[in-house]
């Protein structure tokens, strides 16, 4: 394989690894262990260092991720047969009056499990505490390791990107019969301010399942008819795209704020943070399953079938598509409404993910949604791209962002950066259009 064909078939993905890689070594850290991490490690010390007939005194704060700490580590000593095990939860002077009762009554402890930033403070008293100073503290150890590559970051990473990366699917099929649609960003709002106030009119918090799934669905369904809309406009009165869907945008964004009267509407049940908040296969979150889904269905609609097809052939040449016998305007009906469906559905993961409604929800997303789309490869000519490459285009813009908040760059300069970004990935398809053409003319004149 050449160079010039690797790097037009990887090169995305190629920049993507090279990012991770930078960013992971640029956030190399000392890492400290915390909440259900710390405990794990700590059950591990303890069980290879003490017996279960020892005394283990595990110390806390109140604050939650203290809580998470003591409550996974007592569960763990529990099930292992651990039975002298007490929990003190509390600041310091509530510790050295347990640690000074301790002392009164004769009871020696064998180990202290404790977090790691409460260890030096709570090692101090314990050492002032005849009974008390010859127990160990077990903390979790630190480890060098990249911040970038934390687990919870991994994860932050892709659940941030999941309500872009949705819509780009849509934005990917419009690009590719070269067109655009800018309306996405109001779009978000609109779905989830339309689900939020049917929830909150059959129910509220209290609302059943059926209710938020009946209210879900007809935002999405309605940002469908939105996109339909724009379709109709765009095919039958030869308006340009980015003047109908730009139109569009303003009126999904006057409804969004005229049925919500301006406000956020948080009248929503707990349970319909499933899909945004929920992570119930293997810890990973709900929502970037759905996108992995989508992304799949949407792979093998591009590539395998026939509709696929005709979507590559009328952005490549509207008009050798129509004398081939293929239906164009059939096909743009479709990729703009498909693009309003996954707006719409963008809208909804983002209400779970907020637990309510507002009508500033989506603002700018139309262009992040688009610099995905662009620096994934797809062409903004028409005609060319891939619904992988645009998984990948939004993973990049995710890695940079992420990565520019772990090292420190201010959220100014991290706007310049991406608008680089964006204009490189643009720069690259049209000199890679040229040296094509360039390359097809040489071909014919031989």
């Amino acid at each position: 394989m050449s160079l010039s064909k690797l790097l037009s078939d990887y090169g995305m993905l190629i920049v993507l690894i090279l990012l991770c890689v930078f960013y992971s070594i640029t956030t190399l850290d000392e890492q400290n262990p915390r909440g259900v991490d710390a405990a794990e490690q700590v059950t591990q010390m303890i069980l290879d260092g003490y017996n279960t007939q020892d005394r283990i005194v595990v110390v806390s704060k109140s604050n939650p991720e203290h809580v998470l700490f003591a409550n996974t580590l007592l569960e763990e000593l529990e099930s292992s047969g651990y039975q002298n095990v007490e929990h003190i939860e509390g600041e310091p002077p509530e510790v050295r009056s347990a640690f000074e009762q301790f002392d009164s009554l004769g009871v020696r402890a064998d180990a202290v499990a404790i977090p790691q930033d409460y260890s030096t403070i709570i090692g101090n008293i314990k050492n002032r505490i005849p009974v008390m100073s010859q127990a160990q503290i077990v903390a979790p150890r630190s480890y060098r390791w990249p911040t970038f590559l934390l687990a919870n970051n991994l994860r932050n990473v892709a659940n941030q990107i999941v309500v872009i990366a949705i819509i780009a699917v849509g934005m990917t099929m419009v690009i590719i019969t070269a067109g655009i649609d800018l309306s996405v960003g109001s779009l978000i709002a609109f779905s989830a301010v339309v689900a939020a106030w049917i929830i909150r009119e059959m129910g509220g918090a209290d609302a059943t399942l059926g209710v938020m799934v009946l209210a879900s669905v007809i935002a999405i369904l309605m940002c469908g008819l939105v996109g339909f809309a724009s379709g109709i406009t765009i095919t039958k009165f030869k308006v340009p795209p980015f003047i109908a869907t730009l139109a569009v945008m303003l009126v999904a964004s006057g409804f969004a704020y005229i049925i919500s009267k301006g406000e956020s509407i948080y009248e929503i049940p707990d349970s319909y943070v499933w899909l945004g908040r929920g992570a119930d296969l293997f810890s990973i979150p709900n929502a970037v399953v759905l996108m992995v889904i989508i992304y799949v269905l949407a792979h093998i609609l591009m590539t395998r079938t026939t509709l696929g097809r005709y979507i590559y052939a009328v952005g490549g040449n509207p008009e050798a598509a129509r004398l081939s016998g293929i239906r164009v305007n059939l096909v743009l009906l479709f990729v703009y409404t498909m693009c309003g469906i996954m707006a719409g559905l963008g809208g909804i993961v983002q209400a779970s993910q907020l637990k309510s409604g507002a009508p500033t929800y989506g603002l700018l997303y139309e262009l992040y949604v688009i610099a995905a789309v662009v620096v994934g490869g797809t062409s903004l000519q028409g005609g060319e791209g891939k619904i992988s490459g645009t998984l990948i285009g939004a993973f990049i813009i995710a890695v940079i962002q992420n990565g520019m908040n772990l090292t420190g760059v201010e959220s100014y300069t991290q706007k310049v950066v991406l608008g680089f970004v964006i204009l490189l990935a643009v720069l690259l398809d049209m000199l890679k259009k040229r040296s094509w053409g360039g390359k097809k003319k040489t071909v014919a004149a031989g």
